[in-house]
């Protein structure tokens, strides 16, 4: 065996074919590649994508626009808030029943006696502008019938933390004294002393039957009501939304009347809405929960309304800070348990009576804040013009609600100056002092 010669074991023909390279070969980059079968197989780049796409999607955008009306709201509440304070209908307190209405209100009357007036249109009044049209079907008091009604109070307020009392919260007074009718009282509530401001003093002088400052005990206010002692009188916030609402219920209901927000101009004489008590739709827009407001609203002295509200305020969860639970959210659940026990619900005032901006682009009132458009001319055959589509429109409605915009000021010439602020001044330079 030792002598025997062995040859390296290969399968090859010879050395030749033996290949002592390595694999890949040192220096030749290697690629494995994969092609797909078919092109249209690959993603698309993305440059490529949005150059295609994003046309696609804009011509779609103005093409549905063009064919559809969009109406788009969105809003967001906890479900579990809903079932709790919205869902529920607790017991009425009872405030209607004859042994526990009060003697200076007559139920039968208010509730059931005839109208002469019908300010409740039963539809949502969102095309063109046929809220200001029906606006328009109320009449004005004749001289004889408003002097045979006793002087109605009228109430707003000013939280003297949160700013001063200036000229541009005397837009208010004035719109006041130039269209409410002689008979009629304004009452200004305050959480602080205000006799002291040089412009309240004057119109206490020159009106002394029909101005009058008053301080907002609510302690006081609130007796002989369901919250009489309660914790929650000292409910209050940043915004004067807690406490603005709980004052607006308990003057009322001491004194009855109107309550005005501080930032509304009025327009024309509230007395033909008087023969009803009544809140006022928020807008236009139909909010399943935010449906109603009181920044113009009426009701008689201790109503049962009222009642029925302070009886809510007081068994209900403490409201939120800077929350409509005391304004909006309570009108609602109110106005629901009403009908749920067969009694007539107050009405509800048409948003545009006093609240027309808030609405469509197209029928609602121009923005109190901006110049007047440079040709005259607004949507839906609004003009700029004295005795114009608008002036027309604003002599329907009763009031214009600001919305706390106390830090904008009204751009001069444009139309709230025009056809509002100078027709006060001249009304007013006409009244003997």
């Amino acid at each position: 065996m030792s002598g025997v010669d062995y040859l390296p074991l290969t399968t090859h023909e010879s050395d030749s074919a033996i290949d002592l390279h390595p694999y890949p070969p040192r220096g030749r980059p290697y690629y494995r590649t994969y092609r797909w079968p078919q092109r249209w197989l690959r993603w698309p780049r993305p440059r490529s994508c949005f150059k295609y796409t994003a046309p696609a999607i804009i011509i779609i955008f103005v093409l549905s626009y063009l064919t559809w009306e969009p109406h788009i709201e969105i809003s967001y509440y906890w479900r579990s808030w809903i079932r709790q304070e919205i869902e529920p209908l607790t017991p009425l307190r009872g405030c209607f029943k004859p042994d526990q209405a009060s003697p200076l209100y007559n139920v039968t009357e208010r509730l059931y006696g005839p109208k002469s007036t019908e300010i409740h249109a039963g539809l949502p009044m969102r095309l063109g502008l046929d809220c200001y049209d029906f606006a328009g079907t109320i009449r004005p008091l004749l001289s004889s019938e408003s002097a045979d009604r006793p002087r109605t109070n009228y109430h707003t307020y000013w939280r003297t933390d949160l700013a001063p009392f200036s000229e541009r919260q005397e837009y208010t007074l004035k719109s006041f004294f130039a269209t409410q009718n002689p008979h009629s009282r304004l009452i200004m509530w305050s959480n602080g002393d205000l006799s002291t401001n040089a412009l309240l003093t004057s119109y206490v002088a020159r009106y002394p039957e029909a101005f009058e400052l008053r301080v907002a005990n609510i302690r006081e206010l609130s007796k002989g009501t369901p919250l009489e002692n309660s914790l929650l009188l000292s409910s209050n916030d940043e915004k004067a939304w807690l406490d603005g609402d709980l004052i607006r219920l308990l003057v009322i209901w001491r004194d009855g009347g109107v309550w005005v927000d501080m930032d509304t101009l009025l327009t024309r004489d509230l007395s033909p809405l008087l023969e009803h008590e009544f809140v006022t739709q928020w807008d236009c827009y139909d909010k399943i929960y935010l449906a109603l407001n009181g920044a113009l609203m009426h009701f008689h002295q201790h109503s049962p309304y009222l009642c029925e509200a302070l009886h809510l305020m007081a068994t209900s969860t403490k409201p939120r800070p800077s929350s409509t639970d005391w304004g909006s959210i309570l009108y609602l659940r109110l106005w629901r348990r009403l009908v749920a026990e067969g009694i007539p619900p107050f009405k509800i005032l048409p948003f545009c009576f006093s609240d027309a901006r808030a609405c469509r682009l197209d029928n609602r009132l121009p923005d109190p804040f901006e110049p007047d458009p440079s040709d005259g001319h607004w949507t839906n055959g609004l003009t700029r013009a004295e005795d114009g589509g608008l002036d027309r429109k604003l002599a329907k409605v009763f009031a214009v609600h600001l919305h706390n915009q106390w830090e904008k000021s009204f751009p001069p010439g444009g139309w709230v100056e025009r056809l509002l602020l100078h027709r006060y001044e001249k009304k007013l330079a006409k009244v003997p002092e």
